[in-house]
């Protein structure tokens, strides 16, 4: 069965699938854009790499000095009685940093080799509290204060959207594209998930023409030759799970879709 909805499929947002999805949304924005920019740019995947620890109040490694016995803690004043302490020691669970590795793309001049557009695909952690989405929001605003353009796509309904002001509704996705020469301004496309994902255009060098992204296009090519219909049990909900009458809506789609 090919992609059974129209845009986005809420199915690959799930966290077993996404960071493939990633992986390979990133691979094929990239193949897709290097012939089109041929011969005066070219595509780098690039890698962020930091180290989160969710839970910030657990110590690892403190030094043993640090818990001291002392005399009163053993014995009470009152009674001289001894306390019991217990001798055996229980098994705990201490937080461990986790490493993330974040691809994303950068499109370079070849005859400058200055960067000229970021493109920058979205991770859960970055639209979650802690350090991934501060990671995140510091080279965004180093991105949008620079003469570099930007392009953000956000295919994930779960966690807090990026920070933007403006007179639009609240959607499921958003893909942002800003052109440095009109900042703070930028072009954003508001998404549900019964929407199509338009064809939205990638900015460079001003005067240039302007290749575009197609990336339902890209999706569904991914869905296919990743066999996610084989991966992907639709009798359950979607993780997160859809409003009540888009949960209605989708479940007509799943069935029209059928053979």
């Amino acid at each position: 069965m090919t992609n059974p909805f129209p845009g986005m499929n809420p199915y690959l947002e799930h966290p077993s699938l996404w960071a493939g999805i990633h992986h390979r949304l990133i691979t094929a924005i990239a193949n897709d854009l290097g012939p089109k920019l041929r011969p005066k740019y070219i595509v780098a995947i690039e890698e962020r790499v930091y180290e989160v620890n969710e839970d910030m109040t657990l110590l690892i490694g403190v030094p043993d000095i640090s818990v001291q016995s002392t005399p009163s803690a053993l014995q009470s004043p009152a009674s001289n009685l001894a306390v019991a302490v217990k001798t055996q020691p229980t098994e705990v669970l201490l937080p461990l940093p986790e490493t993330l590795t974040e691809a994303y793309l950068e499109i370079h001049a070849v005859e400058t080799e200055e960067v000229v557009t970021i493109i920058e695909v979205l991770f859960p952690k970055n639209k979650q509290v802690g350090i991934g989405r501060l990671q995140y929001e510091t080279k965004r605003l180093k991105i949008l204060g620079s003469a570099t353009h930007f392009v953000e796509i956000d295919l994930l309904r779960q966690g807090k959207s990026m920070e933007m002001v403006g007179d639009f509704e609240q959607s499921h996705y958003r893909i942002v594209v800003s052109h440095s020469e009109t900042r703070p301004k930028a072009l954003l496309y508001s998404l549900s998930v019964r929407d199509k994902i338009p064809e939205f255009p990638v900015p460079l060098e001003a005067d240039e023409p302007e290749p575009a992204i197609d990336l339902k296009s890209l999706l569904d090519e991914i869905y296919d030759r990743g066999s996610y219909d084989l991966r992907i049990d639709y009798s359950r909900p979607p993780i997160p799970a859809l409003s009540e009458s888009d949960t209605v809506w989708m479940n007509e789609t799943l069935t029209a879709r059928k053979p």
